[in-house]
């Protein structure tokens, strides 16, 4: 199946919650999501036969900086079965960003979420283990932030090279 495709099912399956499909972007198609949909258009995606998404190749997220009031979430999903992929993305607000986790349809968004919320604050509902993965626990901010501010100083050592 086509992305432009699994955007019509979406969209006849979810209405206003599919926000749109976008194709002109570099990459690869993406279908827009409400964030508070993300999980149920996931569970549909991975549940459906003919869609049958049954992999999580990458969930990840993205600032596009000061000019822009929200991250986006990006979840590339491929189904074995079919070999047919799509790209679909929720926007999450940069004071308050969390979504619901996908993390019971995929296993792979345990390490993908975790990490997400340890480079961005981005928080997933209902993950079953949300703390750092790559940086230390008491490590402050989130360092793929734009606004990011990197500290001088760590546990007595200097950080920046």
């Amino acid at each position: 199946m086509k992305p432009e495709e699994i955007y019509e099912t979406l969209s006849e399956q979810f209405g206003d919650a599919v926000l749109g499909f976008d194709a002109e972007l570099a990459g690869d198609p993406s279908i827009r999501i409400a964030a508070a949909s993300i999980a149920d258009v996931c569970a549909y995606l991975a549940e459906t036969e003919t869609l049958a998404f049954d992999s999580l190749m990458s969930l990840s997220g993205v600032d596009l900086g000061a000019r822009d009031e929200e991250f986006t979430v990006v979840y590339h999903l491929y189904s074995m079965q079919h070999r047919h992929k799509v790209v679909i993305k929720a926007a999450v607000p940069k004071a308050e960003p969390h979504l619901p986790s996908v993390e019971h349809l995929w296993k792979t968004a345990n390490w993908h979420e975790r990490e997400t919320y340890d480079l961005y604050g981005i928080s997933f509902e209902g993950h079953s283990d949300l703390r750092r993965i790559l940086l230390p626990d008491d490590w402050v901010g989130y360092p793929l932030r734009k606004d990011y501010k990197e500290p001088e100083f760590y546990r007595g050592m200097r950080v920046p090279y």
